[in-house]
């Protein structure tokens, strides 16, 4: 007998079932929550979780099943039972519904009745299910169990009696993070949640255990008490602290930022937002923020006063008018909008001088290397089947790209690192080359990682911070490009800002000195762009001794102490959460940010100001009125950028590793207070392998002075192997730190 004919109408590798009398086709082993979702018909759930892993322990996801005319002898759990062709599915049947109340029932046996008190009330999946599938009276007077809390944190609040064991967040910190923190104690009703050893959570993820928390037993720690979800206004935006560019929505009260959520973009963010997006907000708030215009009139303290808007634009016109040309400089953070830099591209010009550049934690430029895009996209990382991490803490540098390798090497991916430490990851590297920065091209150029690399079909090489803002970074950078030709290899180096590829296409370049060259060759006067001159440069010693001597006009987020003492005009701009911007990410896609939070005090968006300053000018190109008409005449500018001046290589002394620190990049992180509590954030340091601290008689916890051509920092030795003999690693972004810069160190006892 012949075989029966496939469907036509039934596409490959589904099968066909029926669901409340909805006839539809499903891929075969998918299961039945899965294909009920995709048609748009509700079936309640806790434990499910799109991005996690299956448990079917909460089982309110329980309905009825018919095949083959046979109805199932009890009701089957929707997200752990397989579609099967020809199956009939029921969830509003009266088996189900009765089978789906008895489950509330039970998970509300020891549920604390605290729900005007809980953080989660009003956007709580219990509180919403328990509406349709609870019952008006409980039938359960026994006494409820109380379950003592663990503090894990600065980030999130902690209320394990109203803990359902959904167990969303073992495994999110299992199978996402990869941390393996949280896991469940004892058995039956004794079950608890919680972290085994009483320690802080210290994945740099943590806060996305409060969004997958069904009930209110993780909650923001942050945002505690502070508003409820029905008086607070949604903004899209965006993460700004790297290159990530994630989709998030600001909560917003009356002005003021509350909180920050994820918005779902598989082909960005998933669902998921690092720590670092999600808590900055609190930065924004600090004592030091810029909040009216200043002009010193002195020296000191005491030579600062306020002036009007007028007054001030109007000093800062004089400044840049009278040294115009070349000797003037122009230095952004490679933060900033686009519009922003397209519009000091345009004042550059007007001004005469090609000594603009955004590259300021860079110091070697000699091959005029700009940010670009990556050769794969974000998303096509889940499926890569080799990578190559290149002089990156990853797992600090792009948390949520660490997440994307980690999802990668469980769909099994071969992983393997250069780097000058044996930095954690939360994955197995195939194999790791632990070398000093100088010696790092040559071990990539070994032949060891094209042999690793060999049969790979969709390999991926990506090159972190510490490559491309260390003092060989072009030979880096070269190596790198040279291995993908030879194998095959995409590559991906990482924007060394949240928008560095955007301000590289809007012309934020230069055409004479690049952000190095004149700071080593001082200018008469400078504007400064949304940085915070003590931390944010490659050389902290260089940039404050060129600032200090010149004329500077500040555009600043905050009027801290590094600021005042180079400035002699301080303009108060408005940060991404307070200005409507667009922002590019690594994978040139333009994103935009809407306005959420008010701008503090006298603070403008940072294009209105300069509108007006170029307005001052006479420049050309700043006769728009609105962001519409100025991204009407485009942000882009092609500029081929000069080649920068060659680093000084000392032969003397311990190489540099420089980290960027994870909540230490920008102003607005580093006064986030509960990131800096976080036990992540470690404190400046100066890392040494054992055979170092033995040759410069150093022990660890010793004081020990470090001395480079631009500065002295005195720090707390650490001592570990993990360190590529004959340098010394140290976290950028701290004041302790910034005076070593990159280069090499002489070292000894304090």
């Amino acid at each position: 007998m012949s075989a029966q004919p496939a469907n036509p109408n039934v596409p490959p590798d589904h099968v066909t079932i029926e669901i409340d009398g909805v006839e539809m086709h499903a891929p075969k082993g998918s299961m039945i929550i899965q294909a009920a979702d995709k048609a748009g018909i509700p079936i309640p759930r806790f434990c499910y979780h799109d991005k996690l892993s299956i448990a079917a322990n909460c089982r309110m996801c329980l309905v009825d099943a018919e095949m083959g005319g046979r109805a199932s002898a009890k009701p089957l759990p929707a997200c752990a039972t397989p579609v099967a062709d020809g199956m009939k599915v029921f969830t509003r049947s009266e088996k189900a519904l009765k089978s789906q109340r008895n489950v509330m029932e039970f998970l509300l046996v020891n549920h604390p009745l605290d729900c005007p008190i809980c953080d989660q009330g009003g956007e709580c999946e219990l509180q919403d299910l328990s509406m349709g599938y609870g019952r008006s009276v409980s039938r359960f007077v026994e006494r409820k169990r109380v379950v003592p809390d663990e503090d894990i944190g600065p980030l999130v609040a902690t209320e394990m009696t109203r803990c359902i064991q959904c167990t969303r967040c073992v495994r999110f910190t299992a199978e996402i993070a990869g941390t393996y923190e949280l896991g469940g104690m004892n058995r039956g009703e004794n079950l608890q949640i919680g972290t085994f050893d009483g320690k802080p959570l210290t994945t740099e993820l943590s806060g996305n255990v409060i969004d997958v928390c069904p009930v209110g037993a993780l909650t923001n720690k942050v945002f505690q008490f502070k508003a409820r979800p029905w008086e607070l206004t949604a903004r899209e935006s965006l993460g700004y602290h790297d290159a990530m560019g994630s989709n998030l929505y600001l909560h917003v009260r009356r002005g003021e930022v509350l909180r920050a959520v994820p918005r779902d973009n598989d082909a960005v963010n998933e669902c998921w937002l690092s720590d670092r997006d999600r808590y900055s907000h609190q930065g924004l708030y600090a004592a030091d923020r810029a909040t009216v215009p200043m002009i010193r009139d002195g020296s000191g303290e005491d030579g600062w006063r306020e002036a009007s808007w007028d007054e001030a634009l109007a000093r800062a016109a004089a400044i840049l008018r009278d040294n115009a040309g070349d000797d003037l400089g122009i230095l952004a953070h490679p933060a900033t909008s686009n519009e922003e830099g397209a519009l000091l591209a345009r004042l550059a010009s007007s001004l005469g001088t090609g000594n603009i550049d955004h590259r300021i934690a860079q110091s070697d430029l000699t091959d005029a290397a700009v940010a670009a895009t990556f050769d794969m996209p974000v998303a096509d990382f889940d499926s890569a089947d080799a990578i190559v991490i290149i002089g990156s803490n990853l797992r600090h540098e792009l948390p949520l790209l660490h997440q994307r390798v980690r999802k990668a090497w469980r769909n099994g991916a071969r992983v393997h690192v250069v780097n000058p430490a044996d930095f954690d990851f939360a994955f197995d590297l195939a194999s790791r080359q632990i070398v000093a920065p100088s010696a790092m091209d040559a071990a990539i150029a070994n032949g060891e990682l094209a042999r690793a690399l060999d049969g790979a079909s969709h390999a991926a090489v990506i090159v972190g911070g510490i490559a491309e803002n260390g003092l060989h970074a072009a030979a880096i950078r070269r190596a790198a490009r040279e291995l993908c030709e030879a194998t095959g290899a995409k590559l991906c180096r990482i924007p060394q800002g949240a928008n560095a590829v955007g301000l590289a296409d809007a012309g934020v370049l230069p055409t004479s000195r690049d952000a190095r060259t004149m700071l080593a060759e001082p200018r008469a006067a400078y504007l400064i762009y949304g940085i915070e001159p003590g931390l944010d440069f490659a050389s902290a010693g260089n940039a404050n001794k060129a600032l200090a001597s010149a004329q500077v006009v500040a555009f600043s987020h905050f009027a801290c102490a590094s600021t005042r003492a180079v400035a002699d005009v301080i303009l108060p701009i408005g940060a991404l959460p307070e200005v409507e911007a667009t922002l590019t990410n690594l994978d040139g896609r333009e994103q935009t940010a809407q306005a959420a939070g008010k701008l503090p005090g006298e603070a403008r968006a940072g294009w209105r100001v300069l509108r007006a300053l170029g307005g001052a000018l006479q420049a050309a190109g700043f006769d728009f009125t609105d962001l519409a008409g100025l991204r009407s005449e485009g942000v882009a500018r092609d500029v081929a950028p000069v080649a920068g001046l060659a680093p000084y290589l000392a032969s003397d002394g311990l190489e540099i590793v420089a980290v960027p620190g994870i909540y230490r990049g920008d102003a607005v992180v580093r006064r986030a207070s509960a990131l800096q509590a976080h036990p992540l954030n470690t404190g400046p340091a100066a890392v040494l392998n054992p055979q170092d601290a033995s040759t410069l008689g150093l022990q660890d916890g010793a004081m020990g002075k470090f001395t480079t051509t631009t500065g002295t920092a005195t720090l707390p030795v650490t001592v570990d192997a993990r360190i590529a003999p004959g340098t010394v690693l140290i976290e950028s972004g701290h004041g302790a730190t910034a005076p070593l810069g990159q280069g090499r160190v002489n070292g000894g006892r304090a």
